[in-house]
């Protein structure tokens, strides 16, 4: 343990007692045993006082150690032991006291015995997987451990596993929190009744022992901590904590015995008496006292008092901390935190000094300041947690504190204590700098405490939970205020947080407030706080430090140098600390019976409200260029008023304020809207990306109803309350589009500029769409809100399922019931939507499951102004609109290009009437009619979109006209309204038919309009008071506002307006700079009506295309079908109004029918000044520009994506003519490609060579294929486990080792193929380019700068015509690219000849057209691809020999990568040739290149002429005696154990090139029989001995038959006779016949057994001709391919009848006589034999059938993996790895990243991608569900497999749904694998440094 920084003097023990006398130490269980029965008798005092003493002695904290401070001297004076000893000694001790000298496992099973366990309470730390069953919770915190969870049944619940971010407990047993049906099996049981009662002297000594031991831990973390001036660093702490860690650890296991235990454990933390016997400190005991008096100074340095504070001492040492600000006088001070920390606050302030202001400091006024800094500990427990959180809360400690909960006396307690030390906590938290890991320990321990609403209530009535909740959220806040500079920067009073503070942007806050919302989501916990008006006052006053907070100016001039990002602090800040509070309110505000709640939340919010109004000094205007985004006050009271209407049936008016105080309110955030368009507009680019992203996070899905909504409804609250002209105006003025709204066709705008003005315009209109239409809290319920949102969401998009739950703002707070997931949200999702499967095209993206709207979702829910109101980006208001047209013109509802549809709404609540006055008023009546006049004519700045919007609202206020008015009412207001305004009425349908005559309006000099007339009247009425001179009309919606304003204000009469008006007018008046405006009359003489219909003619073309449709059709107007939803364009926009109009008033209807009559005359042209026809022609230009691009990207487009399509498709094997490489006519001899960098096309010559664009790999493919049909399983249980020796790669692995041992190395060389494991495969996009194109194309590639996913220096590019993934180039060999026909011409020669010409033809060294000698650059070129070739893959792939570096290495591997290649193709085309046709490559072939290659560089190695194995097939040699005679030389490997395929490549690739048709038919013919001899061996040697001997009798009497060299059972009966010469059948053990199975063999089985045997060699040949040839491959069926390919390759005679069933012997054509050269074949076998027959054996059965390659087989369920591997040790550093993977090829295990198994810079994912697949790893990422693939140096994120119900991937698992495997997508996978096409087709792809 830590100890006393020095040796304590003196005290009653002598002070050497380092440990127990010896007497004692021998025998702890004896003195134990001694205790415990002198305790156990009635009078104890004797060995209480024996046990005291030694404890005293073994405990002591006075012993000379380490202590935390200065650990140097620890060595030294730690004694023999060394430092720990003594510690553990003390354990000991205790350990043996507490099983009163029994073993101590046996007391902890004995104890265990007791445990009443009805609660799991398994506490976890961070990173802990868990699960959360919404269906079971009570708490939303809920959370079970992974074996609670399993055990309890949650099929069909809405469950989820997570990561737990800050730790928790498992809740099973738990009512409070969790429903009981979802307990586990084993916390079901009510179990307390039958456990039996503990015994008494069970737990005695723990009893007496554990206080010491607590007291003693408690002394060490007092001597631990030393209070230096600054803060202790973490370093000292975090030593003293690893030297307890054992204490720590001890006490930890004692709450693991169970419930008898804790309960001890619980008296002993909460009994006072032993706390104040044993730590007062006044004992003698120096020791004792030093400790308390650390304590004291721990205190005060906290700032905290010790209420009763007699002990003076350790207050005037300075050393001893007193550097302490409350020592020098300090704490008499107001006492908040700003100034108790001041010390080091401001030196930070300095510190980070840029752009902060000062802070600002408040007195307190909080009610009591002893919340702050009084705390006094009765008991062990209290100073345990002052402790725990001075050392910032250890993890340890933590977890101790947290096992004892489930004990319910000890919940109380702690939660009490927990309390007590609130405001401790916070004042910890502000100074950590781990702040972060703190929150997190602080929640996991509060969200134990608090989500129990019986201990939340017992805590808020006994401790004030609430009050100190709310003071030190307060007094947190407090620490960081700056002045508010909104509105009035001098004198404002206001203080706001200061956004760039470490306390909000850390969200240090965090911890607090969680815990807040936490409690106020119990009701009655809630219910306290709002009848509490206290509480409120100051939790309104905290909320106001939030109003107005990361104020925005606007950038006029200059580019803001610095942008801030402090705006996610303050949306972060509003929604967690004010939102988020205010929506666990108001879900208890659900009943009338809550009136009151809200009455007094509403009254505290307008006192705040006018607080804030005064203290930032608000008359009536905003500051201009201003805008705040948080006003939580102006939410808090919105949210509230929609409640108490909705819910409470409270009467709105008796709730709202005055009018006045409505229209301070409707200010800001109508300045918030205005502003979103601005923003929209470009007008704030100059302060940077921020603003946008204030902008976008305003509306954003997690914060829009907590923001935006709240805002729009106030807004339409004040416009149903105040008057309609004033709200009308106040919203053109704030979009700053005032001066637009003429009649002119110039004007000047002031405060806004032309560029500007037209998306003002339409931001103006569409705000009054959205506050007129939107219903969300002004009627609609829940569902239909619900509904709504959803609909809205896929309209934009169609969504995953996740991503739906992402973007449909949830009621925040949980307890609402409507959260995404719940029953409604799916089955409104079913509703509206359709599923769409996944899908997957090969080489296509990975597509997830989504969800698209049902068609009649598109017909009658598509809500556009709900669309525009939630999107974040404007294109997905686009994409709606795009998607809308495309079902449309789908379903052939509409053609065109249709409009938003109008929608009819949701009825509006009858509080909320007031809001239609708006569409009734003259000011909006005038703006409609000025722009459908301003459209009409064309003036500029005007849009589609602002045609729409007019004439939405048209519609809106005939949907919601009042009945018809007579027109006396309307003029009743009064004499002098009724001459100078323009309508005479406010009722729209009355207004549409008024006509309008002359207007006066005030235009530039320079306008059109100008008339030389002298109506122009004086010019001093700038914006003039509304002009009466009968026939005109001015009219200025500024001055109407300012005069409704003052009306408003005072009441009075007229004549005092008179008065005012002029001077509030003046300020608005144009600036000076202006050009002079005159006022002209205009003629307009037109209505509403006459301008639609003519609007009519505009829009659709044609004169008088308006026909009223009722003259035709009477039935029209008696029953009009409107219905609620329609479709169209302008057009039928407009003819729907008309029809509207005319069913209201039968006078419109008539004055309808008399427009249409006169015929229109046409509207005549205007005059177009030069200036307005040259800006009109740039629009037009600028629009055919625009189309024509259009046009040109498509077109584009498409052909880029038929390319692509030709390009990319992996999977279907083409038919059609390779790209570039066409079919050579016969006379043609040369082959021409073109190079796809300079674009010229010709022959490839020797000058200048062409290349193939080769991307070389190395593969361990073909050595994954296993001889078995079922693929193998990924293990999920230790017994499961994946061995290699059954892989293709394994077993020649064997092989090839066996020939080495018994024969000569360079002959085993020969005799086997290399490359099943890191063969070279070498694949092409067929596109050629010169070399020397491409030399500087790399070099290009090499100076550009632009990161590339590849590495050039790696010889890494990508094909510039089709850019695909390559990293070579492949000469083309000069000459004809099929070869030439000639060639191809059959011979008549004898097969004797063509032998003799073979070997000739190899005989001759290097007889290359091309001569080696003289360098050419395509010989140059064919040797650095050669080294290409070599570097592709590791060095141990391609050296096998057992002398390094050995020519015979190079040659084997160089015949290997064509087998590779083959080998590869053929697994391509599925295993085998049935589907016949040409390559699958079809134009990406390169074998013919590469065959040229290789031969070049195999004939530099020719073969001695007597190793050649030619001449073994086809000579008999004479002397074979002579063979054997050499002993001590290895012999050569028999012709028998050679894999005839490497044969074949052997003897081509000796050829000269081009080789001659003849010759390779000839080869492949005296192979064959090679082969089929060598089947018929492995016959032999695989049946028993009877058949063996039956078979040599039936042979032996056809052999001198006609044909008997083409019957197998002559051939078989004298291979068998040949055999028995040796002992090849001999030494038939017992354990031999155990391997062969018995099989009875009938003719049809051997036969079948030959074919299948031969069938490998015969594919691989087949396709080989196809390449060297061209010829193409037959289709056929399976049974019959081995006679279509044998006729192919000329085995068959042509002659052969195919009537009688096909024999594989009649395709033998033996070149010498077939008994000869067998018994010579078998000759070799037997003198091998002689020797080893075992390994003989062995060789001469070769497994032929291999199955093609597969990945593991995955199981069904993720969680299956999941759970397995997700805690399994890695085999390696037997850790639990952080990042777990396993590798799908062959099961491996391995951590990724881990730096544990990183061997020589490699770590262990690379290296095993290395290993097992040569470079190409595939792994699972365990704890992400995703598939990671390595490539060589790069890797890339594949995608996941796994994908949940709605088909969709889940990576990192952080929604913890259930997953289920994908078949197509692992499908996808392995063909990606299997076909070599993971470069081609991921495209993101990046370096891993080896690092995975």
């Amino acid at each position: 343990m830590a100890a006393a920084a020095a040796a304590a003097v003196g005290g009653p023990q002598p002070p050497q007692a380092e440990v127990p006398a010896p007497g004692l130490a021998l025998d702890k269980a004896a003195t134990a045993a001694h205790l415990k029965a002198a305790l156990s008798r009635p009078d104890n005092r004797a060995g209480a006082e024996e046990l005291q003493a030694l404890l005293e002695r073994v405990l002591s904290a006075e012993r000379p150690l380490a202590a935390a401070a200065d650990g140097e001297e620890a060595a030294a004076a730690g004694g023999g032991g060394g430092p720990g000893a003594a510690e553990e000694e003390a354990l000991e001790w205790c350990k043996c006291l507490l099983a009163g000298g029994g073993g101590y496992d046996e007391f902890c099973a004995a104890v265990r015995a007791y445990d009443p366990a009805a609660l799991c309470g398994l506490v976890w730390t961070a990173n802990f997987v868990a699960y959360r069953c919404r269906t079971c919770g009570i708490s939303p915190c809920m959370s079970l451990c992974a074996e609670c969870f399993h055990q309890g049944d949650h099929t069909g619940h809405d469950f989820n596993m997570f990561r737990s971010q800050a730790g928790g407990a498992c809740d099973c047993g738990d009512s409070n929190v969790m429903r009981e049906s979802g307990f586990c099996k084993r916390h079901q049981i009510k179990s307390s009744s039958n456990i039996p009662c503990v015994p008494k002297d069970l737990l005695m000594m723990s009893e007496f022992v554990l206080p010491r031991f607590i007291f003693c831990l408690i002394q060490y973390l007092r001597e631990g901590y030393n209070e230096p001036a600054d803060v202790p660093s973490e370093k000292d702490l975090n030593k003293v904590l690893q030297l307890l860690e054992p204490q720590i650890s001890f006490l930890e296991d004692l709450t693991k015995m169970g419930g008898a235990m804790r309960s001890v454990l619980t008296q002993v933390l909460t009994n006072q008496q032993n706390y104040k016997d044993l730590t007062s400190g006044l004992g003698e005991n120096a020791c004792a006292r030093k400790s308390h008096e650390k304590y004291l100074i721990a205190l005060k340095s906290s700032g905290l008092t010790y209420p009763e504070d007699k002990l003076v001492y350790g207050i005037q040492e300075p050393s001893a901390g007193a550097s302490t600000l409350a020592v020098q006088g300090f704490a008499s001070a107001a006492g908040t935190l700003g100034q108790l920390d001041s010390s080091d606050e401001e030196d930070q302030d300095g510190s980070q000094g840029l752009g902060k202001r000062k802070r600002v400091k408040l007195s307190s006024n909080t009610k009591d300041q002893s919340i702050m800094d009084v705390l006094k500990h009765k008991s062990f427990l209290e100073e345990l947690l002052f402790w725990t959180i001075k050392y910032e809360f250890p993890q340890k400690m933590v977890t101790f504190l947290l096992n004892m909960l489930p004990d319910q006396e000890y919940k109380v307690a702690f939660t009490k204590t927990f309390v007590q030390h609130y405001a401790f906590i916070m004042k910890t938290l502000k100074k950590s700098h781990e702040s972060d890991t703190m929150s997190n320990r602080i929640v996991h321990i509060s969200v134990q405490l608090f989500s129990n609403e019986e201990l939340a209530r017992q805590v808020t009535e006994e401790c004030q939970l609430l009050d100190i909740m709310v003071t030190v959220l307060l007094y947190m806040m407090e620490s960081c205020l700056i002045k508010s500079e909104l509105q009035d920067e001098e004198n404002s009073l206001h203080v706001v947080v200061n956004c760039g503070e470490a306390l909000l942007k850390n969200n240090t806050y965090w911890p607090l407030v969680s815990d807040f919302i936490n409690i106020l989501s119990h009701q009655s916990v809630a219910k306290r706080f709002l009848e509490d008006h206290g509480l409120l006052v100051t939790w309104m006053n905290f909320v106001s430090f939030f109003q107005g907070m990361n104020l925005n100016k606007r950038e006029l001039n200059e580019h803001v140098e610095f942008e801030s990002q402090t705006y996610y602090a303050a949306f972060a800040a509003e929604l967690e600390a004010c939102a988020q509070p205010m929506w666990g309110l108001l879900s208890h505000c659900k009943v009338r019976e809550t009136q009151e709640y809200t009455r007094n939340v509403v009254r505290y919010c307008l006192e705040a409200l006018q607080d804030w109004f005064d203290a930032i000094n608000f008359v009536d205007e905003p500051a201009p260029n201003q805008v705040t985004f948080h006003l939580p006050l102006h939410r808090y009271y919105a949210m509230f008023l929609s409640k108490a209407v909705k819910c409470q049936e409270l009467d709105l008016d008796s709730v709202l304020p005055d009018q006045e105080m409505l229209m301070k309110l409707m200010i800001h955030p109508l300045q918030i809207q205005a502003s979103l368009a601005e923003i929209h507009s470009n007008m704030w680019v100059r302060n940077g990306l921020q603003i946008k992203g204030q902008a976008m996070t305003y509306v954003q899905s997690h914060f829009c109803n907590s923001m935006i909504d709240p805002d729009i409804y106030l807004l339409q609250v004040c416009a149903s309350r105040l008057d309609p002209d004033y709200f009308i105006s106040s919203v053109f003025e704030r979009f700053k589009v005032v001066d637009l709204l003429t009649m002119a066709s110039q004007h000047q705008n002031t405060v806004l500029d032309a560029e500007h003005e037209r998306s003002m315009l339409e931001g103006a209109l569409t705000f009054l769409v959205i506050l007129l239409s939107l219903r969300l809290h002004l009627g609609m319920s829940d569902d239909e809100i619900l509904r709504a949102e959803m609909v809205a969401q896929l309209c934009m998009n169609d969504r995953t399922h996740s991503s739906l739950m992402h973007h449909i703002p949830e009621n925040p707070n949980p307890k609402s019931g409507i959260i995404p997931g719940s029953y409604s949200f799916e089955s409104v999702l079913s509703a509206v939507a359709d599923f769409k499967a996944p899908v997957f095209e090969p080489g296509g993206s990975m597509q997830q499951g989504m969800y698209t709207p049902k068609a009649e979702v598109w017909d009658h829910e598509f809500d556009p102004v709900m669309v525009i109101l939630r999107t974040v980006y404007r294109r997905d208001v686009q994409s709606a609109m795009d998607r809308y047209t495309a079902f449309l013109k789908q379903s052939g509802k509409f053609p065109g290009n249709p409009w938003p549809p109008y929608k009819k709404r949701t009825p509006l609540h009858p509080s909320y009437k007031g809001l239609m006055r708006l569409l009734h008023c003259k000011t909006l009546h005038i703006v409609l009619f000025t722009l459908l006049y301003k459209i009409l004519m064309d003036h500029q700045n005007l849009s589609e979109h602002v045609l729409c919007m007019v004439l939405y609202l048209i519609e809106l206020g005939l949907e919601n006209s009042a009945e018809e008015e007579s027109d006396e009412e309307a003029s009743a207001c009064g004499p002098e309204r009724c001459h100078d305004s323009w309508f005479p009425g406010s009722n729209l349908v009355s207004n549409m038919r008024h006509f309008i005559n002359y207007v006066r309006v005030r235009v530039p000099e320079t306008a059109p309009e100008v008339k030389r007339d002298s109506l122009a009247s004086t010019s001093s009425d700038s914006l003039g008071s509304l002009q009466n001179s009968g026939t005109a009309q001015v009219f200025s919606l500024v001055a109407e506002r300012r005069k409704k304003f003052q009306e408003i204000i005072n009441r009075s009469n007229s004549e005092a307006n008179q008065v005012v008006r002029p001077k509030t007018s003046s300020k608005w008046s144009a600036p000076g700079s202006a050009p002079q405006l005159t006022t002209a009359i205009l003629e307009i003489k037109e209505s509403i009506l006459s301008l639609l219909i003519k609007l009519h003619h505009k829009l659709s073309g044609k004169q008088n295309s308006y026909y009223p449709p009722w003259l035709d059709d009477i039935e029209i107007l008696i029953q009009p079908e409107i219905p609620k939803y329609s479709h169209g364009d302008g057009i039928t926009a407009v003819e729907r109004i008309l029809l509207k109009a005319a069913l209201q008033s039968r006078m419109n209807k008539r004055i309808i029918e008399e427009i249409c009559r006169k015929v229109t005359p046409p509207v005549p042209p205007k005059k177009i000044t030069a200036a307005e026809k040259k800006t009109l022609d740039k629009e037009e230009r600028r629009q055919k520009a625009r189309e024509r691009q259009q046009k040109l990207l498509a077109e584009f487009a498409s052909r880029q994506k038929s390319f692509m399509e030709t390009a990319m498709d992996v999977d279907s094997p083409e038919s059609d003519i390779p790209m570039e490489i066409t079919t050579a006519e016969p006379q043609v001899s040369e082959a021409v490609y073109d190079c796809v960098i300079c674009g010229q096309s010709g022959p490839s010559s020797e000058d200048r060579p062409t290349g193939l664009v080769v991307l070389l790999q190395a593969s361990s493919v073909l050595g994954q294929c296993r001889d078995n049909i079922e693929p193998k399983k990924l293990p999920i249980s230790e017994e499961e486990q994946i061995y290699p020796w059954d892989t293709c790669a394994a077993v020649h692995d064997v092989r090839l080792s066996l020939l080495q041992r018994y024969f000569k190395d360079s002959s085993c060389l020969l005799a086997v193929s290399i490359g099943w494991e890191g063969g070279v495969y070498v694949q092409t996009c067929g596109h050629t380019l010169h070399i020397d194109c491409h030399k500087s194309y790399m070099e290009s590639l090499r100076n550009d700068q632009v990161l590339q996913g590849f590495s050039v220096d790696k010889g890494e590019f990508t094909c510039p015509l089709c850019r695909q993934f390559a990293n070579s180039v492949l000469p083309c060999y000069p000459g004809s690219n099929v070869e030439n026909h000639l060639w191809q011409r059959p011979s008549n020669k004898s097969i004797q000849d063509l032998i003799k010409e073979v070997e000739e033809l190899q005989g001759r060294p290097g007889a290359f057209p091309v001569s080696i000698s003289s360098e050419t650059n395509l010989s140059k070129e064919m040797e650095s691809v050669m080294k290409d070739i070599k570097n592709t893959t590791q060095k141990k792939y391609r050296d096998y020999s057992k002398t390094p570096g050995s020519p015979d290495n190079d040659f084997l591997f160089m015949y290997s990568v064509a087998r590779t290649n083959l080998e590869l193709e053929l697994i391509h085309r599925g295993g085998n040739l049935c589907s016949g046709g040409a390559s699958t490559a079809g134009k990406r072939s390169c074998l013919n290149q590469l065959f040229h290659v290789l031969a070049l560089h195999m004939r530099l190695y020719s073969i001695d002429s007597e190793y050649n194995p030619w001449r073994k097939l086809t000579q008999l040699l004479e002397e074979m005696s002579s063979q054997l005679g050499n002993e001590e030389q290895q012999p050569e490997v028999p012709i028998l154990y050679h894999d005839v395929t490497s044969l074949l490549l052997i003897q081509i690739l000796m050829m000269p090139q081009p080789l001659h048709k003849d010759h390779f038919t000839c080869i492949v013919k005296v192979l064959f029989t090679l082969l089929y001899t060598q089947g018929l061996v492995a016959l032999s040697v695989k049946c028993n001995e009877e058949d063996r001997s039956a078979w040599k009798h039936t042979g032996a009497l056809k052999k001198n038959t006609c044909d008997a060299e083409k019957s197998y059972e002559v051939l078989l009966s004298f291979v068998i006779s040949e055999l028995s010469k040796g002992k090849l059948y001999h030494e038939e053990g017992t354990q031999e016949c155990a391997t062969i199975i018995p099989v009875a063999w009938s003719p049809e089985s051997m036969e079948k057994y030959l074919q299948d045997f031969c069938l490998p060699f015969l594919r691989i040949t087949s396709l080989l001709q196809h390449h060297l040839f061209g010829e193409d491959l037959p289709s056929c069926q399976e049974e019959e391919e081995f006679s279509v390919l044998s006729s192919c390759l000329g085995l068959l005679p042509t002659f052969y009848q195919t009537e009688h069933p096909f024999i594989s012997a009649s395709c033998l054509d033996w070149p010498v006589p077939a008994f000869d050269i067998i018994s010579q074949w078998c000759f070799e076998i037997n003198s091998f034999t002689e020797r080893h027959a075992e390994q003989g054996k062995a060789l001469l059965i070769q497994e032929s059938k291999w199955k093609l390659p597969h990945l593991l087989q995955l199981p069904e369920n993720y969680n299956t993996i999941f759970q397995y591997y997700h805690r399994k040790t890695c085999s390696v550093c037997t850790k639990v790895p952080k990042d777990p993977a396993v590798c799908l090829v062959c099961g491996t295990f391995v951590c990724l990243k881990g730096l544990c198994c990183k061997q020589q810079s490699y770590c262990e994912c690379v290296l095993h991608s290395q290993n097992c697949g040569a470079g190409t790893g595939i792994f699972l990422l365990i704890n992400a569900s995703v598939i990671i693939i390595i490539r060589g140096h790069r890797f890339c994120l594949w995608g996941s497999v796994y994908l949940d119900a709605h088909g969709e991937e889940d990576r990192d698992l952080r929604r913890g749904k259930p997953l289920y495997i994908c078949k197509e997508r692992y499908k996808v996978l392995e063909q990606q694998w299997i076909s070599h096409t993971f470069d081609h087709i991921n495209k993101r792809w990046g370096p891993h440094y080896n690092g995975l």
